[in-house]
């Protein structure tokens, strides 16, 4: 080997240790959850107070990639009203100009994502497309949907 390659490897080395440390660092950091994939399951009327309303439930179809911990009871953080035992993640619903309308702040497992729902009363018009977001409480974080029909 020339001193001329020896010299090229001397120098070559050290980046090419970088490199596998760098990316070991990448690979073996913890990924974020994706943001929810929200989608209509159907509409059904109830009565109450003597109206009607049309209540619209949702699912998220990408529920099980998030940890149950996001859905963990935090009374270390700010309650939801009385409740003190409310869940490190809230989910919001928004129309798709950012009205909110309905929020959960009990959901206690990824599972329960399958039932966020919103009303209005018969007769109202709907928004055309809703969202959520999620609220990770803990870390700050704001996981938010696309946008999701309101008819079937």
């Amino acid at each position: 080997m020339s001193a001329k390659s020896r010299i090229r490897s001397l120098f070559l080395l050290p980046s090419l240790l970088v490199f596998l440390f760098a990316t070991h660092g990448a690979v073996s950091a913890p990924a974020l959850p994706p943001n929810p994939v929200l989608y209509l399951m159907g509409t059904d009327a109830f009565q109450q107070g003597g109206k009607t309303f049309i209540k619209y439930h949702y699912d998220v179809f990408n529920k099980d990639q998030y940890p149950a911990e996001m859905f963990a009871a935090a009374p270390n953080l700010p309650p939801c009203g009385a409740n003190k035992k409310s869940s490190r993640t809230w989910i919001d619903i928004f129309d798709s100009r950012g009205k909110r309308l309905f929020g959960f702040c009990a959901i206690t497992k990824p599972a329960d994502l399958n039932q966020l729902w919103f009303a209005l009363e018969d007769g109202v018009v709907p928004p055309s497309y809703v969202y959520i977001e999620l609220n990770d409480r803990q870390t700050n974080t704001k996981y938010k949907s696309n946008l999701a029909d309101t008819s079937e």
